[in-house]
């Protein structure tokens, strides 16, 4: 898949880009719980495109870096087209100028002490929910029981 064929709340979005820009993360509290964002912009042969990065992906991915990612979405943001890994997509750093060896990916970064194999852990986007805002829904009173037996 290229960048060039992505559309807007498209879903199962598998992406390999070069990160060419990154902005400065920014913190948001959300119902009690904090976190971070920053959006940077990925690239391949066919385009570009926003890439939202939340909370240990702000630190995962550095300038230059090849990255893949599986399962992404595609949102839309003021006539802008931004990816994300959302809630079960996963982001995997390839290559890069600052990692080259870096191939899986981890929310903690593990001692060699600690283990042995390689395994992918697919990060959580940060545990923000939505407000569910519902119309008041107007109610009408019971009917009696000399209302139902006219």
């Amino acid at each position: 898949m290229e960048i060039k064929d992505l559309q807007a709340r498209q879903g199962n979005v598998e992406i390999v880009a070069t990160v060419k820009d990154i902005s400065e993360p920014r913190e948001f509290e959300k119902f009690g719980k904090t976190g971070k964002v920053a959006n940077a912009t990925i690239a391949d042969e066919s385009g570009q495109i926003k890439l939202t990065l939340w909370n240990e992906q702000i630190d995962q991915v550095k300038l230059g870096n090849r990255i893949h990612i599986k399962n992404g979405y595609v949102g839309e943001w003021q006539s802008e087209l931004q990816l994300s890994t959302g809630k079960f997509g996963s982001l995997e750093v390839l290559e890069g100028e600052e990692s080259p060896s870096e191939t899986t990916e981890t929310t903690e970064t593990p001692s060699t002490e600690e283990t042995s194999t390689t395994e992918e852990v697919t990060p959580e986007e940060p545990t923000v929910e939505e407000e569910i805002i519902e119309e008041p829904v107007e109610e009408k009173p019971e009917s009696t029981e000399e209302e139902k037996l006219e």
